[in-house]
């Protein structure tokens, strides 16, 4: 399953899935997470998904891109 870091609240990671959201402890996942990564976990722990967090994040940027755009005139 892979899941997108939400937030963090004090030692914790708030992680969502299908619109579910569940608290993990934030030490268990990797050091460099960021609010917006996804991960996958699995039997090696969690991994961030670069490539697909990439993705996401431009696909995000250019439709709040677009958005601007339709309101700016």
């Amino acid at each position: 399953m892979i899941y997108s870091i939400d937030r963090f609240e004090n030692n914790f990671a708030v992680l969502e899935h299908d619109g579910i959201f569940t608290d993990f402890l934030r030490e268990k996942l990797p050091p460099e997470a960021q609010e917006g990564d996804l991960l996958e976990w699995s039997e090696n722990g969690w991994q961030i998904l670069h490539p697909e967090t990439d993705a996401r994040r431009k696909a995000l940027a250019e439709r709040r891109r677009r958005m601007l755009e339709g309101n700016a005139s």
